[in-house]
Parts: C-alpha cells; structure tokens; sequence
C-alpha cells in the first residue's frame, strides 16, 4: 500500500536551475557513494548524472545562441520548505524523442536544514524514513516527468538487480522487466592475449552517415521485436549532424578520449554484418568502453572484432576494456566466458509505456449526452420511400387473391370480375376461388 505525505508536508516539484547545481552535485556524489557501498560498478550511468559542473558554463554560453540545447536533458527537484528531497533526470533516448530515459533517481533521506534555520526549529516532517522518503518523493518525481513530457509514449531505465529499494520504486510506478544485461571486463593481459591473433576482416570499413541504412537494419535484426519496439530507432539515429560531431569532439578533448568504429559489409547481400565502437582513454585515467552489434547469423564474427579492438588498445596505455552483453545475446556471453572475462555488474532494464488520458469535455453533441431515442432517430427514414417494381407486384397479387380486398363491388358482379382478373393477369394461372365468404350463421334454436 502506497504511504502518502502528511497534508502539512506539500513537495513542490520544479526544474533545476543555475543556484540548485551545487546542491544536485552532493546530493550526486552521495548516491555515488551509497552504489558503491552496495557494490554497483555500472560506472557510466552515474556519470551522466554527475557532469553538471564542468559543462554548466559552456552550455551557458551556448544557450545565447542555440536555445534548443537545454531541452537535450531534464532535471527535476523535489522541494519541501525550502529543502532538496530528491532529484530526477531524464533524458531522450532516439532522435524522435518517442522514448525518453530515466538517467537517476536520487532521494535525500535525511534532510539537512538550511543555515539561518537553527537545527531544534526543524519541522517533524522533514525527518522521513528512506522507505517513506523513496516511496513517496521519488514517485511523485516520477509521475512528474509522465505527465510533463508529453512527447514520450514510453519510459527506459536500467537498474542493479540488487538495488531493492528502486527495483520495487520502479515497479511500483508501472516499470516491467525488458532484458537482462551484463557488464564484463577484459584486463591488459588478456587484451594483449587476444591481440595476437590476425583478424580476418577483409571487408572493415569505416562508419560515416551514408552508411546509416546499414546499420539501421543490423540494428533492427539483432534484437527481439519487444525491445526494438521499446527503442523505436530509426535511420536518423545512426546519423551525426555537424555540430554534433563538433560538440563530441570538444567533449572528448576534455576528457581525454577518442572514438574508433567500423562496420563489416557483406558485399554478396549488401548488407552489414558487424560493428563496433570503442572510446578509448588517452591518460589512462578511465577503462575503454567499446559497444558491440552482430547479426545473430554471423557469430563468428565476435572473435574477429575483438581482435580488431584488442589490436586498437594496444597503441594505448595499458587499461582495461568494458562491454555488455543481453540475455538475448548468448553466443557472446558464451564466448566472453570462454576468452576468461570476468563479471562485474548485473543490471535489468525496464520499461513503461504512457498512454496519456485526453480531458473530457462536456459538448451537448458529446456522445455521453446523447439519449437512445435520439441516437435511433438517426436510422429513421427521412421520407416515405417510393415503392419499387416488386413491391408493387407484391400489392398485385395481394389484391387478387385476397376476396376481401374490394368489399364495395355487389355479389352479382364477382364472377365477371373474376373472368377480366384472369385474363389481365397471364402470369399468374392460380385457380380463383369461387367463394371464400363465411358460412352463415346457425339462427337459435326454436
């Protein structure tokens, strides 16, 4: 059963602003802190919620020029007199914005008051229980985010399979499990290892936007139709603009990062086969992250890509790889165990599709206000309908057969009215019955 705030405790739900950034990085870094505590290693998840201070300036600045750019991600805070109780960030999954990702849920579970309150003066409803807390402000949160972007008929999200107080937050708002998905990692050595081997790719070529066809329909055919139906790409989400581009490139300047891909073409049916991208870490600071698609036809290919990759890794400083891998997907969780790549995370994703509710309206030709009558007086006929050729044959031969028909004509005429009714009407040869009267009436007995 669901636990509702005291009617006192109102939680104001609003959009982040420039004063909230510093309080959304702590509130950030003790979530971080707490995953780490319950042994979460999904490292690039929390990162997207931590990158507030480093880019706050140069969005800033590019703001001035291109107003757009602020709606490429949502963060939204929970208020309770004039305390944070939670935030929320959310951000579009495709290109078409059909499908939008909850990136975090953080909850503060102890709410510190602010500095002019002294701490004997702070109200009781502040102090909330996690379970209560978590319940209560991460829904509204997220009911929040369902009802203000409109755009998006279904919710993405991924969680630790361990995380018990957001699996059952997520359930408790409509969240359904979609796939499972594991996060391996590869050591130095055993990049080194694999990297001896020659990969036999002759068909390797490099990605660029002509080639989003391709690999658009890899993509569509090496995943289930339920989880296709959920990411709902299209053609244009494998093609980068030009200031995207631009902007990647100043972003992985910053971070000391670059970018390899390539795709494997099969000439004889024209199609792509394979693909990987792989981030790799300049300094050594952070591990390589590479992505990986395979057409599930060609499985071989999974050795030959990570050789590839492997090959690439090897200009680098020594650092480890990472890469996931779905349920759906087991000829290559089968071949990760096989080269030795050890386990580090267990996340499940989940999904939640919103059919939004259009307010009713009370029209007087709503269809709530229409009565039985008036909706039959629609099927009556606007006219007397005009009488056809077999209605009036039917009219015909009623009145010829029927000897009560005509009543006004006297007795003696009726045989000579039978004789004319005979012979003007040759396509009817029934015998006429000579009297069909009634039989007279017995008179009383004397």
């Amino acid at each position: 059963m669901t636990q509702v705030l005291p009617q006192t405790a109102q939680i104001v739900i609003r959009s982040i602003q420039y004063r909230d950034l510093e309080t959304v990085e702590r509130l950030c870094e003790a979530e971080a802190d707490r995953d780490r505590a319950i042994g979460a290693t999904d490292v690039e998840k929390p990162s997207k919620a931590l990158t507030f201070r480093p880019w706050r300036g140069l969005k800033k600045a590019f703001s001035l020029v291109w107003t757009p750019s602020q709606q490429t991600f949502g963060a939204y805070l929970a208020d309770q007199d004039n305390q944070l109780r939670g935030m929320v960030r959310v951000s579009p999954f495709n290109r078409t914005r059909s499908t939008w990702r909850v990136d975090r849920v953080a909850v503060v579970h102890n709410a510190e008051p602010i500095a002019e309150t002294p701490t004997d003066t702070v109200p009781e409803q502040s102090k909330l229980s996690p379970k209560l807390s978590l319940a209560t402000v991460g829904s509204q949160l997220l009911r929040h985010c369902f009802e203000k972007i409109w755009e998006a008929r279904t919710w993405l999200l991924e969680v630790d399979v361990n995380d018990t107080a957001l699996l059952a937050l997520y359930r408790q708002n409509g969240f359904q499990p979609l796939a499972q998905t594991t996060y391996w990692l590869l050591a130095p050595e055993q990049l080194q290892e694999i990297a001896e081997r020659e990969p036999d790719l002759p068909n390797l070529l490099p990605v660029s936007n002509a080639d989003a066809q391709l690999l658009y329909q890899l993509d569509t055919a090496a995943m289930p139709p339920l989880v296709r139906q959920v990411f709902d790409r299209h053609v244009l989400d494998f093609k980068t603009s030009l200031l995207g581009s631009l902007m990647g490139g100043v972003k992985n300047w910053f971070r000391r990062a670059e970018v390899v891909s390539g795709y494997v073409f099969e000439p004889q049916r024209k199609a792509a086969i394979g693909y990987f991208q792989i981030r790799l870490c300049r300094d050594g600071s952070q591990p390589h992250q590479a992505q990986l698609t395979v057409h599930p036809a060609y499985t071989w290919l999974y050795p030959e890509l990570m050789s590839q990759m492997a090959r690439i890794t090897q200009e680098l400083p020594p650092q480890t790889l990472e890469l996931a891998s779905s349920d759906y997907q087991p000829e290559r969780e089968e071949y990760l165990e096989r080269i030795g790549a050890s386990r580090v995370a267990h996340t499940l994703m989940m999904s939640r599709s919103v059919w939004h509710k259009l307010r009713e309206s009370k029209l007087p030709m709503a269809l709530d206000s229409l009565q039985l009558s008036e909706v039959l007086q629609g099927f009556k006929p606007a006219r007397k309908p005009v009488p056809g050729r077999i209605s009036l044959l039917r009219l015909w031969n009623q009145a010829t057969t029927d000897p009560k028909a005509d009543t006004t004509q006297p007795p003696n005429n009726a045989s000579e009215t039978d004789d004319s009714i005979r012979t003007n009407n040759p396509l009817l040869n029934l015998p006429v019955p000579t009297e069909f009267s009634d039989p007279p009436q017995e008179g009383p007995c004397c």
